[in-house]
């Protein structure tokens, strides 16, 4: 529209799907009035020998006048953000000035071969319907009966809530859609306020998922340190909405400097009123001093070498303004942003934690090999006696459990390697149950795992340490299929015990129970619970029958976890 505005010329498009010798050429234009595009040209064009390099795709040129500039506002900064969320998506930026010469040439490469999944187009729901819709939506009806409108045309509306939408309307069951007045329009949208609905469906939305975030981060911004979450979806005034976050520490960062905040609505990065965005509202709520990044009085944009990343999936996106800059206020979806938020700091702090406390042991544990030895050898040679056997003294020094792990790629396998080796520096036998998450939703499949051990959760395992003597190790390896190389670079250990292992974290209890409460509810979403029905005898029968089968293995896996957590005490 901007080229069409400024220099009244079309848009040229190419597109070849791979499957096809041939590629499409368009020219493109739009009627303004009707905001609808205009094709002036269409025909089939061979795919010419200097783009045999690109086999297939999407190509759109356009010429416009239009101010260059470079920065954080810069085409050259949206693309880049775009490659973030796009993980799947090659991007090359050229640009050429007026002499012919290249001055910016930038090529971000895709992350992954895997396209995000194809969505499904939901009804709206009538707790998020506004006045002008539903009178269009009236007109337009070609249903005899009223209750028959509602249920056709809205999600999660059964027959009872059809009844009782009109009753507490005034309306009669058998009006006719097309021939209600104003008033019973508005009388209609207050009932539907006051009904208590089924949730719309949530497989609508397109989230980008926990690895393709964390590889997208990385392959844009150098650091040191990557977190990412993938929220459950969730509803708010009957728009089902999804949040994912990131933070990346550390590395090439400035530390001097504010947080870099990457803002993204439905995969599209947000450049413009920060200040005015809910996004940025929710990050200045959190107090991100307890996560080791300075904060001027616990509120606002922290400082510190760290980019946190919020996107927000939804099928209403509700904008400031037209030019969709900024996400409006809305409570719901602030506090889903905040625990998400949270739980990327705690992820940093033990990361942080963890790295330091590590640090200090290894710094004393090398001076400890380095002048032991060299004493034990000088004394036995003095007294003309043989060397004695340090690791006991050692461990009576140290005083202290360790775990060190390692996640790294395999090239020869095609498979990431997890190994890590519990050593006990005291001077007491110990046992522990040591817990490692891995990206079980991302489809990955654990292998070679001859400790065995048990399933805790989803996306969590747990090994068993029964006794652990002064001076011993216990090894622990598996390895993850299905993965592509960078998917996963780093492992977080947990433990149950009293003594505190440098190297992991105490398992949060609490935290424990909330992600397993969010897996229970991924199951039921699983388990095919269609949120649209009319509930009628026979489908409540059949719902029920399935229902029960897999509440069976839900209520299995639950006893057997109880059962390890009885153990364990």
């Amino acid at each position: 529209m901007y080229s069409q505005l400024t220099t009244g010329k079309q848009t040229y498009v190419k597109s070849k799907i791979a499957s096809e010798n041939t590629a499409i050429e368009v020219n493109l234009g739009i009627d303004t009035r009707k905001n609808k595009a205009v094709k002036y040209r269409q025909e089939r064009v061979i795919w010419t020998e200097d783009d045999e390099i690109i086999k297939h795709g999407l190509m759109i040129k356009t010429e416009m006048k239009a101010k260059f500039q470079r920065g954080n506002q810069s085409i050259g900064q949206y693309l880049k953000m775009t490659s973030i969320v796009n993980p799947h998506a090659n991007i090359r930026f050229k640009y050429i000035n007026s002499e012919g010469e290249t001055e910016i040439d930038e090529f971000w490469k895709r992350a992954t071969r895997n396209l995000p999944k194809p969505v499904n187009s939901i009804k709206p729901h009538p707790h998020g319907i506004h006045l002008g819709q539903l009178q269009r939506m009236l007109k337009e009806s070609e249903e005899r009966k009223l209750t028959s409108f509602l249920r056709q045309n809205f999600s999660g509306v059964s027959s009872r809530a059809a009844k009782e939408v009109c009753t507490k309307a005034g309306l009669s069951d058998g009006a006719k859609p097309k021939l209600l007045k104003a008033e019973q329009i508005n009388s209609l949208l207050d009932a539907c306020t006051n009904v208590k609905f089924l949730p719309p469906p949530t497989n609508c939305l397109s989230p980008i998922e926990d690895l393709l975030i964390k590889k997208g981060l990385s392959k844009t911004i150098d650091s040191k340190f990557v977190t990412t979450l993938t929220r459950s979806p969730r509803v708010t005034s009957g728009n089902p909405y999804q949040i994912e976050v990131g933070l990346i520490f550390g590395g090439s960062i400035p530390s001097d400097q504010q947080v870099q905040l990457l803002r993204f609505a439905n995969r599209v990065p947000l450049m413009y009123q920060q200040g005015g965005c809910l996004l940025t509202q929710a990050i200045s709520s959190v107090d991100w001093r307890q996560y080791g990044l300075e904060q001027s009085g616990g509120k606002g944009i922290p400082k510190g070498p760290a980019t946190i990343l919020v996107h927000l999936a939804s099928t209403n996106v509700q904008f400031t303004s037209e030019a969709k800059e900024a996400v409006a206020s809305n409570e719901d979806v602030l506090q889903e942003i905040r625990k998400s938020l949270l739980e990327l700091g705690r992820n940093l702090r033990r990361h942080m934690k963890k790295k330091k406390k590590m640090a200090k042991a290894q710094e004393k544990f090398d001076l400890i090999n380095d002048i032991l030895p060299a004493i034990a050898e000088k004394a036995s040679s003095l007294l003309n006696k043989p060397i004695p056997e340090l690791s006991r003294t050692i461990s009576k020094i140290m005083n202290a459990v360790i775990f060190e792990q390692s996640t790294v790629w395999d090239k020869e396998t095609k498979t990431t390697k997890v190994s890590g080796i519990l050593y006990n520096y005291t001077a007491r036998p110990r046992s522990y149950t040591i817990l490692m998450n891995w990206p079980e939703k991302q489809g990955a499949v654990m292998i070679d795992n001859q400790r065995g051990g048990r399933k805790e959760t989803t996306g969590l395992w747990a090994w068993k340490i029964e006794t652990l003597q002064p001076g011993e190790n216990a090894i622990i390896e598996f390895g993850l299929d299905n993965l592509e190389k960078g998917d996963w670079t780093e492992t977080e250990v947990f433990y149950r015990g009293s003594a505190e292992i440098i190297g992991a974290s105490k398992l949060d209890e609490k935290i424990l129970e909330e992600m397993k409460r969010q897996n229970s509810e991924d199951l039921d979403e699983d388990l095919g619970i269609e949120n649209e029905v009319d509930e009628t005898i026979s489908n409540v029968a059949s719902r029920a029958e399935v229902s029960n089968i897999n509440l069976t293995e839900v209520q299995k896996e639950s006893f057997q976890t109880k059962l390890f957590e009885e153990e364990d005490e």
